[in-house]
């Protein structure tokens, strides 16, 4: 029977970019969450004799999908097979629902779902540590997908590690129709924060080192807010307080985080290459008298996508509808707004089967 998987999508909350690297990645750090839009992947396999050679074949009901080797699902099976040493006729079914290259993972999402939809068919599973290891080759995004709820990403995003569950929240996505290169915005973002050779006129090198704070520095400081909200007094190191209500929980580790000051560094430099983009978190916002105001709202990776976080279904809603009602304001046309809720991670493995 085939295997049918719910392949989530994610949200940064918060996003800080270091410097790059020797191996030409840049330092981040960031705090994932998982949210319950989803595509389906679906993979039907079946073991061959062991010197037959595997044979994989993909489709998908999005034009845009690859159906070759340069799928992330395609990767990941290929790649899963060499090391359980198995050979196997392995079909995959993209349901694509999530928007491609959107921001939101739903290709390492993809990925994930293959290697778990893999693992189930044929009745064997790697080790934890190699499931990661494996994870990692295939793309940043892909390792969060296997733990799933909130995730803390270290290194280029690969280095996970599960971080205490946020309560379940509203949210709304917004798709817009705008393409956003991950590669170009780290350019723009290293050439606004780079120093140029040489100290600046009429400054020595250790002024200009004192002046601008180093990507390394913003790491730290998107760490330390991530760390102290986890361990506030009261919370024992997880998202609850005794004796509070439901909608108490529901917002005060949100707004904790957001009075740590978190945000998105690409948007310093996406925003201004798409202006549409901004004007989409200001909608999701809210601030307008009269108007329900988001617990918060950002850019999800380096785009297009944007998120915002609200108390209730109601907030939600009124939030969509700035959206999708604003083509006089210069919103890009075609623009989709979805509701959602964020998935914790108990949550998250409980539906994950289709």
């Amino acid at each position: 029977m085939p295997t049918r998987v719910r392949s989530y999508s994610k949200i940064n909350l918060g996003l800080a970019i270091g410097p790059a690297r020797a191996d030409g990645f840049h330092g981040l750090t960031t705090l994932y969450q998982t949210l319950e839009l989803h595509d389906v992947v679906t993979v039907t396999a079946r073991r061959l004799e062991a010197e037959a050679a595997s044979v994989l074949t993909l489709e998908s009901n999005h034009p845009k999908v690859p159906t070759d080797a340069t799928n992330t699902c395609w990767k990941m099976v290929e790649r899963c097979l060499v090391r359980m040493g198995v050979a196997a006729e392995v079909h995959i079914h993209i349901q694509k629902n999530l928007p491609v290259q959107g921001g939101l993972g739903a290709g390492s999402a993809n990925a994930a779902a293959a290697l778990i939809g893999l693992e189930r068919e044929l009745n064997q599973s790697l080790a934890g540590s190699e499931r990661l290891e494996l994870a990692a080759e295939i793309g940043s995004d892909v390792p969060l997908f296997l733990l799933g709820g909130a995730v803390l990403g270290l290194g280029r995003g690969e280095e996970v590690y599960p971080m205490p569950d946020l309560p379940e929240t509203w949210c709304v996505v917004v798709a817009p129709p705008v393409g956003v290169s991950t590669p170009q915005a780290f350019r723009d973002w290293d050439a606004l924060h780079t120093l140029p050779p040489g100290p600046a006129p009429g400054l020595s090198m250790a002024a200009n080192a004192l002046t601008k704070p180093s990507h390394s520095d913003r790491l730290k400081e998107l760490s330390r807010a991530l760390a102290s909200v986890c361990a506030e007094p009261g919370t024992s190191g997880v998202f609850s307080v005794v004796n509070q209500t439901a909608e108490d929980l529901a917002e005060d580790p949100l707004l904790a985080l957001v009075r740590t000051g978190i945000e998105n560094d690409f948007e310093e430099v996406v925003f201004p290459q798409h202006p549409s983009l901004r004007e989409i978190k200001r909608l999701l916002v809210g601030s307008e008298s009269g108007q329900s105001e988001a617990l918060y709202a950002a850019l999800s990776g380096s785009g297009s996508a944007l998120f915002g976080l609200y108390r209730s279904r109601v907030d939600a809603e009124a939030a969509q509808q700035r959206v999708v009602g604003s083509a006089a304001t210069g919103t890009e046309p075609g623009t989709g707004a979805f509701i959602t809720k964020t998935l914790p991670r108990p949550a998250y493995w409980r539906s994950m089967f289709a």
